[in-house]
């Protein structure tokens, strides 16, 4: 998946759009144009209906042929069912979160729709959000734990698909130098030490050095070992590894200024400052797979799991040898979730209806060419621990050798390491990770230690947590 500042903005956008009539491109050639099975076993007789549906409208950003493709998504569950008939409203995303504002004031609001990630709490403290916790009550499954934003205890959205961190790697240059693949199972995690030891039999300058060797030159290095993704939101991943984070659990304190937390951001800087296993990232933008491992520059990687959709596959099948693995850890093992929301809006006569539609449409077989692609992940529980479904999702030529991809992606995304990124529980990350990510500029170059820049910006990293200005 493709995305800007922030998982799922662009990309969750991109994915619903893409999957509204369930039949994205895969590999399995496999495509979906029936309602879930859930669903579909409950499909009323096709007889006049007694009484006029309920209508509520689902707002989404993209373009008007966009909204008609979701549109059509939404005409099949209109069409299965004799009690709710929704109504797609697209709005352009330059111009999304301004109507919806304006929806707001006028008490005008959709049903339900799509929200950034990071407004949903925003949201939710307005006032402007229903708990959804009742969403699949009676259901098989539900979506796991991590995947629920929550305010003051209450569940107000879930995400639409899971998302996780992972590390990817060039099996091709790994065998070259003779080294073992980063482990797939979370038990057998690499420390961090472990990680950067590999990194540096994995670095080579012009004369075939390494960096523990004499002569290597540091400004002639053809072939890194390692990249972390420095984007701020993924960084926070570092920051709760070695015991520190960005906020307190509940989202109220900002902890960016504890030694934990800038010692491990400063980790991640040293990869390149230091180590010169990495090259040299700043942050700005979400192409990381693109410039390392699709590149050939790099031997591993990290990023979300939505890279094995939007662009691994191609370059697998241009002859690219790639692995999957857990992440390395610093002191706990830890990797983030994220994925966008669908919400129902509280100013809705429909709640119930609303919730409804959305469970219907965030099912796993109305988004199947999204997930055997690779660019989604289900949410559904069962997906994770019914083995034969396990098996439909993940024997898949698009994704890596089963028992790797199970145990990195799907045992991974069901362990304890993995935790919901900042926006499911706290306010104005978009503020804060914009302010931290021109903070740390010169933490990557060396001008300035991660501490001494945190430190000097700690007040106003505070002060957007909390929505001043």
């Amino acid at each position: 998946m493709k995305v800007g500042k922030r998982l799922g903005v662009g990309l969750i956008l991109a994915a619903l759009t893409f999957s509204a009539v369930g039949c994205g491109n895969n590999g399995n050639k496999e495509t979906n144009t029936t309602p879930s099975a859930e669903e579909a076993t409950s499909k009323p007789e096709n007889s006049p209906s007694k009484t006029e549906k309920v209508k509520i409208t689902y707002s989404m950003w993209g373009s008007e042929e966009e909204g008609k493709t979701v549109q059509a998504a939404a005409d099949k569950f209109n069409a299965f069912q004799d009690k709710i008939e929704v109504k797609v409203e697209a709005i352009p995303w330059e111009n999304y979160m301004t109507k919806l504002n304006t929806q707001a004031t006028a008490g005008q609001l959709p049903d339900t729709g799509i929200l950034k990630e990071d407004g949903v709490i925003q949201w939710s403290s307005d006032g402007m959000l229903n708990d959804v916790s009742s969403m699949y009550d009676g259901s098989d499954s539900k979506p796991l734990d991590s995947l629920a934003y929550k305010y003051q205890g209450k569940t107000v959205a879930y995400a639409a698909a899971n998302e996780i961190l992972l590390l990817y790697y060039n099996k091709d240059m790994f065998d070259k130098a003779n080294v073992a693949y980063p482990p797939s199972a979370l038990d057998k995690a690499w420390t961090w030490d472990e990680f950067v030891a590999a990194a540096k039999k994995l670095t080579v300058d012009k004369n075939g050095k390494h960096p523990d060797e004499d002569g290597f030159k540091s400004q002639s290095i053809v072939q890194y070992g390692a990249s972390i993704e420095n984007l701020p939101w993924q960084l926070e991943t570092w920051a709760l590894s070695n015991g520190g984070g960005f906020y307190s659990s509940d989202g109220n304190e900002v902890r960016i200024g504890e030694d934990a937390s800038t010692e491990a951001i400063q980790k991640v800087a040293d990869l390149y400052l230091k180590d010169h296993v990495a090259p040299l990232s700043v942050g700005q933008t979400d192409d990381g797979i693109q410039r390392t491992i699709i590149a050939g520059t790099v031997a591993m990687a990290t990023n979300g799991a939505w890279n094995v959709g939007t662009s691994l596959n191609t370059a697998k099948e241009k002859g690219l040898n790639y692995g999957v693995a857990v992440l390395p850890y610093m002191k706990e093992k830890v990797t983030l979730n994220t994925g966008g929301a669908n919400v129902v809006f509280s100013q809705t006569k429909h709640p119930k209806e609303a919730m409804e539609w959305l469970k219907w449409y965030n099912s796993e077989e109305n988004n199947w060419g999204l997930i055997s692609s690779g660019i989604w992940m289900p949410t559904l529980q069962k997906w994770y621990t019914d083995e034969t479904l396990t098996h439909k999702w993940v024997d898949n030529p698009n994704f890596p050798p089963y028992d790797e991809y199970k145990s990195a992606v799907v045992d991974y995304a069901q362990s304890s390491a993995a935790r919901p990124a900042s926006w499911f529980y706290t306010n104005h990350t978009t503020d804060f990770n914009t302010l931290l990510g021109s903070t740390l500029g010169d933490v990557w170059t060396g001008k300035t230690t991660a501490k001494e820049a945190i430190t000097k910006n700690l007040d106003a990293l505070n002060a957007a947590h909390t929505g001043n200005k």
